[in-house]
């Protein structure tokens, strides 16, 4: 049982760079909440219970800094990476192809990462956050070859 809800698994899988320790349910919902609401604050506790520990030197003795994973049910937060992948590939070609910048809507630092991390190594292209706070936005710049 996980905070009332019981579950088969507990996968770990990578997708666009990312660990996620994905947890199988029949009552997916439950987990996730509305808007994802509750899956990000279970990930939230999870990544403080092991930031203590690690602080207590408890994590075998293996020298880590910060928890990099994330916590996902049902494949939620795994799909959104990918749909938020597929995208940033998308947007990449259109400003390769037409030869301009394409500015995206406005997301958190984290899908920023993600984006940043998909096209980081795309020919041709250059990636840099611009705004303030709730308006931060990635831009996706044509480079043009020397």
């Amino acid at each position: 049982m996980l905070m009332g809800v019981s579950y088969t698994g507990i996968e770990k899988q990578t997708v666009a760079g990312q660990t996620i320790f994905s947890i199988t349910t029949n009552d997916a919902a439950s987990l996730i909440g509305s808007h994802g609401d509750t899956i990000y604050a279970l990930d939230t506790l999870v990544k403080k219970i092991i930031e203590k520990q690690i602080e207590k030197g408890v994590m075998d003795g293996e020298k880590i800094e910060e928890p990099l994973f994330l916590i996902d049910v049902g494949g939620y937060r795994a799909q959104k990476i990918k749909d938020l992948e597929t995208k940033a590939l998308m947007m990449a070609e259109r400003a390769r192809s037409f030869q301009y910048d394409v500015e995206l809507s406005p997301m958190s630092a984290y899908e920023r990462l993600i984006v940043h991390t998909v096209l980081s190594q795309k020919p041709n292209i250059k990636t840099e956050s611009q705004g303030e706070g709730r308006g931060r936005r990635v831009v996706i710049r044509y480079i043009p070859t020397s």
